[in-house]
Order: C-alpha cells, then sequence, then structure tokens
C-alpha cells in the first residue's frame, strides 16, 4: 500500500512540476519584449511620453497665444478708444462751404450742366460700360 502511495506522490510530482514547467513558458511569452505583453507595454508607455511632451507643448504654445491675444485686444481697445475721441472731435469742427465757380450762362429755360463728379469719371474712364450679352456700351 506504501508503495502505491509513494507512486502515486511521485506522479503527483511530476505532474505539478510539468504544469509549472508550461506556466513558466506561457509567462515567459507573455512578458517577452518583442512580441507579448510586455512588448505592448512598453510601446504603450513609450507613446504616453511622447503625447505628455506633446501636451505641454501644446499648452505652453495655447498660453503663449492667449497671452498675445490679450495684449493685441488691448491694443485695439485703446486704439478704438482714440478714434472714437477723433470722431467725436470732428464734429465739433466748423464745416466749411466750399466755394463755387462762378456759374456759366445758359440760354434761358435750360439748365446749367453739371460736369459728374471725378471719381465717376475715372471710374468710367478705367471700366467701360459692358452690357449682359457681352457687348461693350457707350461710356
Amino acid at each position: 500500500m506504501e508503495l502505491i502511495a509513494d507512486i502515486l506522490m511521485v506522479a503527483g510530482a511530476l505532474g505539478a512540476a510539468f504544469y509549472c514547467m508550461v506556466l513558466s513558458r506561457r509567462l515567459r511569452r507573455f512578458n517577452s519584449l518583442e512580441k507579448g505583453m510586455g512588448g505592448a507595454i512598453a510601446t504603450l508607455s513609450a507613446q504616453v511620453d511622447d503625447m505628455t511632451r506633446a501636451l505641454e507643448g501644446a499648452r505652453s504654445t495655447a498660453s503663449d497665444s492667449s497671452s498675445s491675444l490679450i495684449a493685441m485686444t488691448e491694443r485695439a481697445e485703446s486704439v478704438s478708444q482714440r478714434l472714437e475721441l477723433l470722431v467725436a472731435s470732428l464734429h465739433d469742427l466748423p464745416i466749411e462751404k466750399p466755394q463755387t465757380p462762378a456759374k456759366k450762362e445758359t440760354p434761358k429755360g435750360k439748365p446749367p450742366k453739371e460736369d459728374p463728379p471725378a471719381a465717376f469719371l475715372r471710374s468710367r474712364a478705367a471700366d467701360p460700360l459692358i452690357l449682359r450679352n457681352g457687348e461693350r456700351g457707350q461710356p
């Protein structure tokens, strides 16, 4: 009976040793840096470090942009106040009447012919009238 118990005990010990060896191989493959979970963890760790650096760079850039935007806004507000002051001071200036040239004498019954404004003459000379059908009209 003792012999059978010893044989069963040796068989159990060999089974446990075989099971431990199988688990050891699986654990080695699981933690290998090239293919297993260890490699994935190392890769993810490197990516987290890269993302942390990128986030810090983005934060510093956003901070710089924010400070420059604040400075530009303050400058725009001061310029706006100066412009408002200038416009208000223009309302206080007296209006000068333009000197009118001597009127030409025209025959009775006909109104005097006025010259078109200079800006209108300039634009007519630069861009002749173009009709919808593509023909050029008389300026």
